[in-house]
């Protein structure tokens, strides 16, 4: 699998602006698990997952509960997921994941996004075959035989397992995602995640260079700053600075 997971863009919480993007979306996001699996952390992984990367990422409390409220109350908007696929500058392969009340607009601002960066939108499924659809946890640790026993005794179907600079990192189909987590927590007591979502990683990897690269800078910040992405994977391979 690699260590692909660590080389997508991530929103970065620079400004005071960014910040309330940072802290819509993941309100829009924590709301949504509620209300379809419940508003009890402990018994909705996901919700809980969500919790605890809105915490890293320095969401303050009253955001969380703001958005859990939200869903008690079973009133506030209706968000449906909307997926768009197609190709970046330097032609690489990109997946737009949006939670939307209004897909039509959604639809119009990823789709100047992708054109007003020479880019092309596609339909649906056009590169989402190029690409894994993983949960995965990384944690502190070192041995991988006893990570992958714990998984297999809870049945869970593991892609990979990795060990690397004293973490072991563990790739699954995202629909072993709950089960997965369970398994983990149930065999190792303690045990903090430095990575608990889900992705999609890009099976090969496009080299983007030259004047393509501050084209791609621009496609993400445009994607980035719109209210109805949650997230953006890629395939695209950077120079290194």
């Amino acid at each position: 699998m690699g260590r692909a997971y660590q080389n997508r863009k991530e929103s970065m919480a620079k400004t005071a602006a960014a910040k309330t993007k940072v802290y819509s979306k993941y309100g829009r996001e924590i709301y949504m698990a509620a209300k379809s699996g419940g508003v009890d952390p402990t018994a909705n992984l996901t919700l809980r997952g969500l919790i605890e990367r809105a915490k890293k990422d320095q969401v303050p409390a009253h955001v969380i509960e703001k958005a859990i409220d939200k869903a008690k109350g079973g009133a506030g908007e209706d968000y449906s997921p909307a997926r768009y696929e197609g190709y970046g500058p330097g032609n690489c392969m990109v997946i737009v994941d949006c939670l939307t009340d209004n897909p039509n607009r959604t639809f119009g601002d990823v789709r100047l996004a992708f054109t007003k960066t020479k880019c092309k939108i596609g339909t649906p499924g056009v590169v989402a075959h190029m690409f894994d659809h993983c949960a995965i946890f990384a944690f502190s640790g070192h041995d991988e035989e006893a990570v992958l026993e714990a998984l297999m005794e809870a049945d869970v179907d593991v892609t990979d397992i990795e060990t690397e600079d004293g973490n072991v990192t563990v790739f699954a189909p995202n629909t072993e995602y709950a089960k997965a987590k369970q398994a983990l927590e149930a065999a190792f007591e303690g045990i903090e995640f430095e990575v608990d979502e889900i992705q999609f990683l890009p099976k090969t990897t496009t080299v983007v260079a030259g004047d393509d690269i501050p084209m791609f800078e621009k496609f993400l910040d445009m994607l980035n700053d719109l209210d109805d992405v949650q997230n953006v994977f890629h395939n695209a391979e950077l120079p290194q600075e």
